[in-house]
């Protein structure tokens, strides 16, 4: 009698780490990711990274070529151009986070809102969006900045990010909205209802937590986008002054009369604002594939 062939095993193949996975699948939002990363290690590390006092004048070198001494060469005052754009790195993510942050927020409160109670507080609210959105996103900032003035508290001009983040708001708002409007028919909100819940409780347990995927993505957007309106806004002249390193500032006033005999002073910290940007629209682009459950890899 022959012996009985062995039993057939197969081997599960382990759950990729979520961190390693999203390397894998996605390698342009990987790429967004370390540029991020490296702009929030030179940010937070900028007083040991930057080769040079960002406001240090030095007339002996006014608007030096790249060399050994000064990598990126200096401006018409001598200052390092890479010390001041490693410097400008707070301003951007400062900015950029903040603004993103409240503009998001706000957006997603007066979205979830909206869709729960519906009729005339849904038409209400979703009209006062309809004019916001109405209004390019440029010249809504110029307003705002224009009649807030400035309101540095900390370094940092809370009035400025105000005006940033505003337009943030209605955009999210839609976009939170429609999410929270099928959720809003779901029968555990039924349910929620007929126990008795506070609208509270039901918004902010029930709803709220669904509508996070959209939330993270619309905010990681928009970081990208509020450096690039801080960036126009300080070229502008009603961004950050001087002499706080700032990568929009670099490229207004002198930076624009100079840019024949120092190109160098222009190029690099546009070429700082485009990487930025281009940086969080891929990883906001690459992180929206990846929580979107009909995109599975």
């Amino acid at each position: 009698m022959s012996e009985a062939a062995p039993a057939v095993t197969y081997r599960v193949p382990k759950q990729h780490h979520p961190l390693l996975a999203f390397i894998v699948y996605q390698p342009m939002g990987t790429f967004g990711l370390v540029v991020i990363l490296a702009m929030v290690f030179a940010a937070a590390f900028a007083p040991w990274v930057a080769p040079h006092d960002p406001l240090a004048v030095d007339y002996a070198n006014l608007m030096a070529p790249p060399s050994w001494e000064h990598w990126l060469g200096t401006d018409n005052f001598g200052r390092d151009v890479l010390s001041r754009i490693i410097y400008g790195a707070q301003t951007a993510l400062a900015v950029g986070f903040l603004s993103s942050f409240w503009g998001s927020t706000v957006g997603a409160v007066i979205g979830v809102v909206s869709a729960y109670f519906g009729g005339k507080t849904d038409m209400i609210i979703q009209r006062f969006m309809d004019v916001l959105l109405s209004f390019p996103i440029i010249v809504l900032a110029l307003a705002v900045v224009a009649i807030l003035g400035q309101n540095i508290v900390f370094g940092i001009d809370l009035n400025l990010i105000f005006a940033i983040g505003l337009p943030m708001v209605p955009k999210v708002a839609r976009v939170v909205r429609s999410s929270a409007l099928a959720i809003r028919e779901l029968p555990y909100i039924d349910a929620a209802r007929a126990a008795g819940f506070s609208h509270t409780r039901i918004i902010f347990r029930h709803i709220v937590p669904n509508v996070v995927a959209p939330f993270l993505i619309m905010l990681t957007a928009f970081v990208g986008q509020a450096i690039l309106l801080e960036a126009s806004l300080s070229f502008l002249g009603l961004g950050v002054t001087e002499p706080t390193p700032a990568w929009g500032l670099m490229l207004s006033g002198s930076a624009a009369d100079f840019y024949q005999e120092a190109p160098w002073m222009i190029i690099f910290p546009g070429v700082a604002i485009s990487l930025a940007v281009f940086a969080f629209n891929l990883f906001g682009d690459s992180l929206r594939d990846w929580l979107d459950p009909k995109i599975k890899l």
